[in-house]
């Protein structure tokens, strides 16, 4: 695993335009998980504490559904969803480490298959290896799609909701890595910050993007720099969730927006060709968070295919 140049976090490092203003997000955070009627619990992993949200117990008659975050958010992006999902499923939200409360290292690797090997390890310290459902959005798509296929047995599902990590043709050159650039997911001013959330949604101004900045603008520009660092790891690999795709017989569910100014609908194209097992729902009039733009209809999609999986025969 990775060697650490530090064990103090970077995102301490505020940029100027942060200030000395006051961060309202650690209350809020609080208050999130009180309404949610969530569990938070801790572990170290591959020398990062990592924090999760947790509802329910594993058991061999209900699945143990997993939602991992995109880049630049924390579990509590999964908030609309939580009360709408099945009461009776076991609930495991984590923050991935670099983000949330889980521990940032600079000079650590947090590209997609190294933290699918951390979240490998978090899962066996809890003793978790049967009726695993690994569901992720974004960023967590990718790392999800790495981890389904290198749990031991496999993951019994995996849903990804506008997934990083697939390229927007099929028949693209891998070999030649995207040409991105971190500024909107990597805001440093509150203008940065607006543009940031009203791009993750269909890239119209919103009520909602313009609260968003309020309640987590002061967070952002904080964490700015690690976040920088982790972005320039995952175009390291950008790929990497294809190489474990190619072949794939894993039961799996791709919920994508067609409004994605981060992700494009295009790469719903590439599961189409190389996935034809894929059940695909394309989500009309809605950006780059179904769970959080349409969170009804998102939430009863993913919980008619992990039921149906549950059912099956194993």
């Amino acid at each position: 695993m990775p060697t650490q140049t530090s064990t103090t976090p970077d995102i301490h490092r505020k940029p100027a335009s942060a200030g000395l203003l006051p961060n309202p997000w650690p209350l809020m955070r609080t208050g999130h998980r009180w309404l949610a009627r969530m569990q938070r619990r801790e572990a170290r992993v591959d020398r990062h504490r990592m924090v999760w949200l947790e509802r329910g117990q594993a058991g061999p008659d209900r699945p143990t559904v997993v939602l991992l975050h995109g880049f630049a958010s924390m579990k509590e992006n999964w908030s609309a969803w939580l009360p709408l999902l099945p009461r009776q499923w076991h609930l495991l939200v984590p923050d991935l480490p670099g983000f949330g409360e889980s521990d940032y290292h600079s000079g650590a690797d947090y590209r997609f298959e190294v933290q699918a090997r951390r979240l490998a390890g978090w899962l066996e310290q809890q003793g978790l290896r049967e009726n695993l459902h690994l569901v992720g959005s974004s960023m967590g798509g990718a790392i999800a799609t790495v981890l389904a296929h290198n749990l031991e047995p496999q993951a019994r599902s995996l849903t990804v909701l506008n997934s990083a990590g697939i390229p927007i043709r099929p028949d693209l050159d891998l070999a030649i890595p995207p040409k991105t650039e971190p500024s909107l997911l990597v805001p440093e001013s509150w203008r940065g910050v607006y543009r940031m959330f009203n791009n993750v949604g269909d890239g119209k101004p919103t009520l909602m993007g313009l609260a968003m900045t309020g309640l987590l603008g002061v967070d952002l520009m904080r964490r700015a720099r690690g976040h920088r660092e982790i972005f320039a790891d995952m175009m390291a690999d950008p790929y990497a969730p294809v190489r474990y795709l190619k072949g794939s017989r894993l039961p799996l569910h791709v919920q994508w927006g067609d409004r994605d100014a981060i992700t494009p609908t295009r790469c719903v194209d590439y599961y189409r060709t190389t996935l034809p097992h894929a059940q695909i729902q394309i989500f009309k009039g809605v950006g780059h968070v179904p769970m959080l733009e349409t969170p009804r209809r998102s939430a009863q999609a993913l919980a008619h295919f992990v039921n149906s999986q549950t059912s099956r025969t194993v």
